[in-house]
């Protein structure tokens, strides 16, 4: 089955878009959430997405260990992952093996038989960050985009709530 990504920036229109494929693709699609809610505006922002989803979604809270979970998908079913950004931070912030932790990513997208659709965000845009843990999490999420774009047969970048077909069929 296809594996999508779907990069923008921030307010880009990337989950709306991720989440009409994705509900598109089955009646009961998962989403497999990689945020933390580690302050109140997170929490908001984590209940305005469940609200806006409603429920036809079954929810997968999971902020490390996605690969089985990808992995695990059987045909005919969809599952949403939003986002590998905060997932990469969060493998950052837990001091994991990043490239180890990338390389279990892809190949469970090589072998998942649902369809996968990844959102993520496209840091590399702007200005150069300040300090070297900024610096390294621009250039790994720039990495990590690139690995999942090449197993992807999908690549959509939205910008203005607009989508670009980068690779693969935009629908």
């Amino acid at each position: 089955m296809p594996v999508s990504l779907i990069l923008g920036g921030a307010r880009s229109g990337k989950s709306d878009f991720a989440e009409r494929l994705a509900g598109s693709a089955c009646a009961r699609p998962i989403y497999l959430a990689t945020a933390r809610p580690g302050d109140a505006e997170m929490a908001e922002r984590i209940a305005r997405h469940k609200q806006r989803r409603g429920p036809a979604w079954q929810l997968v809270e999971e902020e490390l260990e996605i690969a089985p979970l990808i992995a695990a998908t059987k045909a005919g079913e969809a599952v949403l992952i939003d986002c590998l950004t905060l997932w990469l931070a969060n493998l950052m912030a837990a001091e994991r093996d990043t490239a180890a932790a990338s390389d279990k990513l892809v190949s469970a997208l090589d072998d998942a038989r649902g369809e996968v659709v990844v959102v993520s965000n496209e840091v590399g845009c702007g200005i150069v960050p300040d300090n070297a843990l900024a610096r390294r999490f621009r250039d790994e999420a720039g990495v990590l985009n690139q690995r999942v774009a090449e197993a992807a047969g999908r690549v959509v970048l939205m910008a203005a709530g607009l989508p670009l077909v980068l690779k693969g069929d935009g629908s």
